[in-house]
């Protein structure tokens, strides 16, 4: 064997030994490999979930479709607020898509036929064969119902750019009998279909219509309460509570909304069936303090006058009416308001909830007031007599007449002068007690604030005067004259029926405040407040001159005794009337007032009436606001006697 030769060792050791440029080729192969692979990964791994996603938010919509509103009921079960059915002629434009197709060739083959002008963009095209199969649609709806209604072009371009997958509206809120005649005539696999969705419905139409409220439309639930975030998400409309109950309680309500996932090509037409699916439920249902009798009863009563009343139950502050006139229909605002009967509402001026927000002066019913902070102050005595009316009296340099009763009343203790209302006794003991302790003892009765009722919007303009308050505000000296005037509930004193409801319920029960509601609770406990402080003969004098009030010939409530139809047949009643001049705009005008309560002996129920007078017509309480309380009053106790109720237990209730 041939001994190797030098050259062919260093061939062997070149092939075997170490070789730098093959080590880095072997590593640029192998990063690159594992970049490669990483890629791999993260586009697998990672960006998978991400390209998934926009994958479904391209291939899925979302549709939310509003829950039912709940039903809103009096305190015995009956319906004031609940849902009615809504119908309206719709198209499924998702499945027009052969017809739309067929209409734009066609279209677009007479164009080119006709060879007039220049031939439409593909989009004007789209446009115009949309139009015009929708078109063709309404025309069997025009035939089928005698209408004659148009194709929107713009609004219908909108729909298809946006609401694809929701129907569109040709004619909403059908009449029942255009409802039965499409039904009969339309095929069950027609793109034409009646949709049914609800709207709110009012069966007593405009009765308590400023406390129950209206709604308005709402551009749909929120959509982070459903799966599927991240998708288009396409709402049916809803509605919204805008005012009353309606709003204050809108949380509750407010149905569940219901969803559909679906899924979509790449035109944006669905393709059946649905991903996903939950149905809208009912929202939860109001049952309120007020009693459609009683409530029906006042407004007739009020009937073409402006006013307001309220009734209470005395001891729970349960709301059995709240009136307000002039009113509107709540029906109108189903399904939306017109702009017709929008101005007509306006020009009545009826949108003002007049016994939660008119300001009105309590004129003589103040009196209750006055005389409690005499009594309590030590002004007076109830047997004393601290003035002699022969009509008028001076105060400074003012004259100040007596405007209730016919003649001089003499000289009169606290009883005779509540039955009469004699303005002379109470000029007089108003200076005797003092605006101040006048005003600390409004304030105690709560007649400075609002009354906290579930009702938004309740006015904070009521106002208590008093020497300090008109310093501050309008950097004037108190006269005895504003105290004459404050001691007969005019001036400056403000305040709302609702508030006076409030006073008399709480003067009832012998305390200070009441806290009203418009919740029914069966069992709700009585409320309890700080005593007046009166004692049993102080308080025996007010409920005297009160009772003498609507008793008494010479009551200035007397109508309630004198005339048949006013009376309330074994029942005995404790009231005061006011009447205020007040100057609005149009004129010197009178405010007519009357509150009360009964039983005398348990009171309970309790009744504040405020009316406006007509400029330059004499009005008073005990003509024009004792008729509206007796219709009430007459309706609770009838009903109480068909429940076989006892209507004036032998012993009093109350304490002061």
């Amino acid at each position: 064997m041939a001994a190797p030769t030098e050259r062919s060792g260093s061939l062997v050791e070149s092939k075997s030994g170490y070789d730098p440029r093959l080590i880095a080729f072997h590593g640029v192969v192998a990063l690159l490999l594992a970049v490669l692979g990483a890629g791999l990964a993260y586009q697998q791994l990672i960006k998978g979930s991400i390209h998934h996603e926009e994958e479904r938010q391209q291939n899925e919509r979302r549709v939310i479709v509003p829950g039912p509103r709940g039903n809103i009921y009096d305190r015995s079960g009956r319906l004031l607020v609940g849902n009615r059915p809504r119908f309206a002629v719709v198209l499924y434009l998702d499945e027009l898509r052969p017809e739309f197709r067929e209409e734009f060739i066609r279209v677009r083959n007479n164009y080119r036929r006709t060879g007039e002008g220049d031939i439409p963009t593909s989009s004007q095209l789209e446009r115009i064969a949309h139009t015009s199969v929708v078109k063709r649609y309404m025309d069997q709806v025009n035939e089928f119902l005698g209408r004659s209604g148009e194709v929107d072009s713009g609004a219908l371009q909108r729909h298809l750019e946006h609401q694809l997958l929701l129907p569109y509206t040709l004619v909403d809120d059908l009449k029942p009998e255009e409802f039965a005649r499409l039904v009969e005539h339309l095929p069950v696999n027609s793109p034409l279909q009646v949709y049914t969705s609800n709207t709110r419905y009012y069966p007593y139409d405009g009765a308590a219509a400023h406390t129950l409220g209206y709604v308005g439309v709402n551009e749909g639930a929120d959509d982070e309460e459903f799966p599927g975030e991240g998708l288009t998400t396409l709402k049916m409309k809803g509605s919204i509570g805008k005012d009353g109950l309606e709003k204050q309680f809108d949380s509750t309500l407010q149905g569940e909304a219901g969803y559909t996932i679906l899924r979509v090509d790449p035109s944006g037409y669905k393709v059946n069936p649905p991903i996903e699916h939950r149905l809208p439920v009912q929202g939860h249902n109001i049952t309120t303090s007020l009693d459609i009798d009683l409530q029906k009863a006042a407004e007739d009563a009020i009937g073409d006058q402006i006013g307001a009343a309220v009734a209470m139950e005395v001891h729970t502050g349960e709301v059995l009416v709240m009136a307000s006139l002039p009113g509107y229909d709540l029906n109108s605002f189903s399904p939306r308001l017109s702009f017709a009967a929008a101005a007509d509402i306006e020009d009545r001026k009826a949108w003002t909830n007049s016994a939660l927000n008119g300001v009105y002066s309590p004129g003589s019913t103040f009196k209750i007031v006055v005389s409690t902070a005499a009594l309590l102050s030590g002004a007076i005595t109830p047997e004393e007599t601290p003035s002699d009316c022969d009509g008028y009296m001076l105060v400074g340099n003012r004259r100040f007449g007596c405007e209730n009763g016919q003649g001089h009343h003499g000289s009169l203790a606290l009883p005779e002068a509540i039955t009469v209302s004699c303005d002379i006794y109470f000029y007089t003991v108003g200076l005797r007690t003092s605006a101040d302790v006048i005003a600390a003892q409004a304030r105690r009765f709560h007649l400075d604030r609002p009354t906290g009722i579930e009702l938004p919007g309740e006015t904070h303009r009521m106002l208590i005067p008093s020497p300090a308050w008109k310093r501050q505000k309008r950097s004037e000296s108190w006269l005895p004259g504003d105290t004459a005037n404050m001691s007969i509930g005019q001036g400056d004193v403000q305040v709302t029926p609702l508030q006076m409801a409030c006073f008399a319920a709480s003067f009832a029960r012998g305390e200070t405040w009441t806290t009203p509601t418009l919740i029914h609770e069966a069992n709700r406990p009585g409320q309890h407040t700080e005593p007046i402080g009166l004692s049993a003969s102080q308080r025996g004098a007010i409920l005297k001159g009160m009772e003498g009030c609507t008793s008494d010939p010479e009551g200035t409530a007397k109508f309630l005794t004198t005339i048949e139809a006013l009376r309330v047949p074994g029942v005995r009643i404790a009231g005061k009337t006011g009447t205020a001049q007040v100057v609005r705009p149009t004129g010197k005008a009178d405010e007519a007032w009357f509150i009360c309560f009964a039983p005398l002996e348990n009171p309970e129920i309790a009744v504040a009436v405020a009316v406006d007078g007509p400029p330059g017509e004499n009005f008073g309480g005990g003509r024009n606001s004792t008729p509206i309380a007796s219709a009430i009053l007459k309706a609770y106790f009838a009903k109480r006697r068909g429940a076989g109720i006892a209507a004036s237990p032998t012993q009093p209730a109350g304490h002061s």
